[in-house]
């Protein structure tokens, strides 16, 4: 009896032994299976099923602070991963931006509207469409030659502003600022519009002008 009742115990001992082991096994087929699945498919998506990169070249009017969210993302290699591939190009002007979408040698021109609207009403047949609202706010700040702590716009009153290209962005808000603090553009004071924006920093530290119109 007592025999049997040995056995019987090794035998209930083998078996359990037994299932472990086949699970065990198990588990490692299932395992070396997924493996071999994954290398599998890792080795379908190569080269070939890599998204192709496509080429733009963005042409910027100025470059400045005032577009830091771009060169973020350009340096964090956010492009890349939309499967661009980003040439960006500093045109020093809108109508320099504007020739160089009009030629093909931009892509986009990164600039005010005011381009697009000039271009269009000169009779333009391949005239340039904005798509992208980029800013909500203009980057433009008005320096003078001396600290101004109790500064007004009455203080800009028969006094002289370099306020860049006729018709350019810049300009422009700078007039409808005037406007809005009761001040004439055409007679209270004299606007300066001969010399590119990109330019009137370095005329006014020459001495040109009593203040200037700068992009951040």
């Amino acid at each position: 009896m007592k025999k049997r009742l040995i056995a019987l115990l090794l035998i209930t001992a083998l078996s359990g032994l037994t299932f472990t082991a086949c699970g065990e096994k198990q588990t490692q087929e299932t395992t070396e299976t997924t493996e071999k699945t994954e290398e599998t498919a890792s080795s379908a998506a190569g080269p070939s099923a890599e998204k192709e990169m496509t080429d733009i070249t963005l042409n910027e009017v100025a470059h400045s602070i005032f577009y830091a969210p771009m060169y973020v993302a350009i340096e964090e290699g956010y492009f890349e991963e939309e499967n661009i591939r980003l040439d960006l190009v500093c045109g020093f002007g809108a109508d320099k931006v504007m020739t160089a979408v009009l030629s093909g040698e931009a892509d986009i021109g990164f600039m005010g509207s005011e381009s697009s609207i000039y271009t269009y009403n000169e009779g333009a047949n391949d005239y340039v469409v904005n798509f992208a609202q980029l800013t909500q706010r203009a980057g433009n700040f008005l320096v003078a030659r001396e600290e101004m702590p109790e500064f007004s716009w009455n203080d800009l009153k028969e006094k002289t502003v370099l306020g860049g290209r006729k018709g350019g962005m810049p300009e422009m808000v700078f007039e409808y600022i005037l406007k809005e603090n009761s001040i004439d553009p055409s007679s209270d004071l004299e606007i300066n519009q001969s010399i590119d924006f990109g330019a009137t920093a370095a005329a006014f530290s020459e001495n040109q002008g009593d203040f200037t119109v700068e992009f951040s």
